[in-house]
């Protein structure tokens, strides 16, 4: 983290790149902030960013191979230290509520100032969070309402999703990164969250209850969802 005398070192991740050097233009006039590197897909960006060792990673919510938030995720697990801003188009509460979950330093909407983007790469550089009031209400409000219940994936981001189902076909991590366009280590990253937010212990585990939900929706419509193996249950061994 840099003090007030160090510089700030930002890669930015955007897959427009007219986005991204209207960034660079926008920093590089600020003295005390460098930009060392950028991206246009998540899978650059996952590549780039930790050669690149930036204090802060500014990621666009939507890219082409994935999402802003997904790449947060994986770079705090690896780089807790690294301060990830959220940059967005639209104002989408799921996506500020997985992004807060992601351990993102704050969010904002490309409608911003230039010079309070600047503000918040300073803020959240400095190791305080950047979230305003009524973000900041939503996110509360979700945490006091919950997980819905009614869902055994709630707690899987939409990427993970798409890796549980894709284990479900039988597929091999090679085979989903290339569906779904990932380096097959990422995709390695993602089982291993789809099994700890399961409660699973083994990858047959998760494509024996992908099976069982893609049947049980053909037949209930998803009105009952069956709790995962390896949760703490007392219907005993059913």
């Amino acid at each position: 983290m840099p003090d007030r005398n160090q510089t700030i070192h930002v890669f930015l991740v955007d897959d427009h790149e007219v986005v991204r050097r209207g960034l660079v233009a926008l920093l590089q006039d600020e003295e005390d902030i460098e930009v060392v590197g950028e991206a246009g897909t998540a899978a650059e960006a996952l590549g780039r960013i930790p050669a690149t060792r930036p204090d802060v990673a500014v990621l666009d919510v939507r890219l082409p191979d994935g999402n802003g938030v997904e790449v947060c995720r994986d770079l705090r697990s690896r780089s807790p230290e690294l301060a990830c801003l959220m940059l967005t188009s639209y104002a989408d509460d799921e996506a500020l509520y997985d992004a807060v979950m992601a351990g993102a330093a704050g969010y904002v909407l490309k409608q911003i100032h230039g010079s309070d983007l600047v503000g918040a790469i300073r803020t959240v550089a400095s190791g305080d969070s950047l979230l305003d009031p009524h973000s900041t209400t939503l996110v509360m409000r979700r945490l006091r309402e919950g997980p819905n219940a009614a869902d055994p994936l709630t707690g899987l981001s939409e990427q993970e999703r798409r890796v549980f189902e894709l284990i479900g076909e039988g597929m091999t991590n090679r085979q989903i990164g290339a569906q779904i366009f990932l380096a097959e280590k990422t995709v390695k990253n993602y089982v291993s969250s789809v099994l700890s937010k399961l409660d699973m212990q083994r990858r047959s585990q998760a494509a024996a209850y992908a099976a069982r939900l893609k049947a049980r929706s053909a037949r209930h419509d998803l009105n009952e969802a069956e709790p995962p193996p390896g949760a703490r249950s007392d219907l005993g061994g059913h």
